[in-house]
């Protein structure tokens, strides 16, 4: 079965969550991918929760086999002259060289775009970093937490008004997400490398890829350069648009314009009354008393539960979703509708759910079929593969080149 990308070879080097889920991404479409790691590992590995359940799976590093499902490993100590010929070597037959290294690193390595150029003319070589490889802060470190969520003004926008605690970080959000930019940029640079038969280097981080999600807030914010009013429940731009706690302590979430849904959603409280209260006519007397309104609105809401109040809304039309947990989604009938959590195999523990990534071909099969490979797993025969002999091999592992 033809794949997407089944002809395309991607050498990886980094660490953690952002640019590794790329690859994984990638290589649910098919790219053989060789995640070269330090001799130690890389550091992400053990490091995530583990499931509370008994048995082989209980051990399980599930956190790190979702960003490097699919891969073969190679352990290789960049710090060794033999260690980079070797990845240039790799480099030669691939496509994309993709790593989060920092623009100081590559270039005391060897592997910035200029010297990759010179081994492979036609490579796409894609860099993630925190920052960017521009300006002042090129140097710095970034994790999600720091250049996603704090510089870039995400934590900042939810708080519950100007005095409010900043919004706790998701775990691995903004690594993700800037995963999925990542892997637009390579596909980008393979086409273009395709019809230019050039090299092409690409990059994105993490914190321009935290400023275009909230695209939406920044236009503006360009012209008047004021900053967001961080507005609580009962300050919301309108009633229809707001979190509602239900009687038996479920949230829902509902998100509709003003101007023709505020009667339609009086019916559907039961409270047709409030069309004709002379408080609430307009769209700006709504606005005006809004905490009165959210009080009301919340008195009516926690009369029912959840799931009643679902089924009303639906009869009604209106656009709501439940506020749910992530151990409730793993049980979404519509998630199980669009094979959200497809089932891959790994050696030794069985069968489990893991997390697809977002996009469904109808031509072809691109769910995740291995898991992640142990550090070094494919180590001795990558080697072979590029020339190497046994004793070569053995010399280089008695060197700490490799392990």
């Amino acid at each position: 079965m033809t794949k997407p990308l089944d002809d395309i070879t991607i050498v990886e080097i980094d660490n953690w969550m952002a640019a590794p889920s790329g690859a994984a991404i990638l290589a649910d479409l098919g790219a053989r991918v060789i995640k070269i790691e330090p001799l130690s590992g890389d550091p992400n590995r053990e490091m995530g929760r583990r499931p509370k359940v008994d048995g082989p799976i209980a051990d399980h590093d599930f956190q790190f086999d979702v960003d490097n499902r699919g891969k073969e490993s190679i352990l290789l100590d960049l710090t060794q002259p033999e260690a980079i010929e070797i990845v240039k070597k790799l480099c030669v037959s691939a496509q994309v060289f993709l790593c989060n290294l920092l623009p100081v690193r590559q270039t005391k390595f060897g592997l910035d775009p200029e010297s990759l150029k010179q081994v492979n003319p036609k490579l796409v070589h894609a860099t993630l970093t925190g920052y960017g490889t521009r300006g002042p802060d090129a140097w710095r470190p970034g994790y999600d937490v720091t250049a996603f969520f704090g510089r870039s003004g995400i934590s900042d926008s939810p708080r519950e008004g100007d005095d409010g605690i900043p919004a706790r970080p998701i775990s691995a959000q903004g690594d993700h997400t800037t995963g999925l930019a990542l892997v637009s940029a390579i596909l980008a640079g393979l086409r273009l490398a395709e019809r230019t038969g050039e090299f092409q280097a690409v990059e994105t981080s993490l914190y321009e890829t935290a400023v275009w999600t909230q695209a939406s807030d920044f236009a503006p914010t360009l012209v008047d350069e004021a900053p967001l009013r961080k507005r609580r429940r009962d300050e919301s731009l309108t009633i229809t648009a707001n979190r509602y706690l239900c009687g038996d302590g479920a949230w829902m979430m509902l998100n509709m314009p003003e101007h023709h849904w505020w009667p339609r959603f009086c019916d559907a409280l039961g409270k047709p009354e409030l069309k004709a209260d002379d408080r609430f006519t307009e769209a700006r007397d709504r606005y005006r008393q809004m905490a009165t309104l959210v009080s009301i609105i919340d008195d009516v809401i926690l009369k029912k539960d959840r799931d009643e109040w679902g089924r009303i809304f639906d009869e009604h039309g209106i656009i709501w979703a439940p506020l749910l947990g992530i151990h409730e989604v793993v049980s979404d009938e519509q998630a199980k509708a669009i094979d959200l959590f497809p089932e891959i195999n790994a050696d030794g523990v069985g069968r489990y759910r893991t997390v697809r990534a977002p996009m469904y071909f109808h031509s072809v099969d691109t769910m995740p079929e291995r898991s992640s490979p142990q550090a070094g797993q494919h180590t001795v025969g990558i080697l072979s593969d590029l020339g190497f002999s046994a004793e070569e091999i053995s010399r280089l592992k008695d060197a700490n080149v490799t392990s």
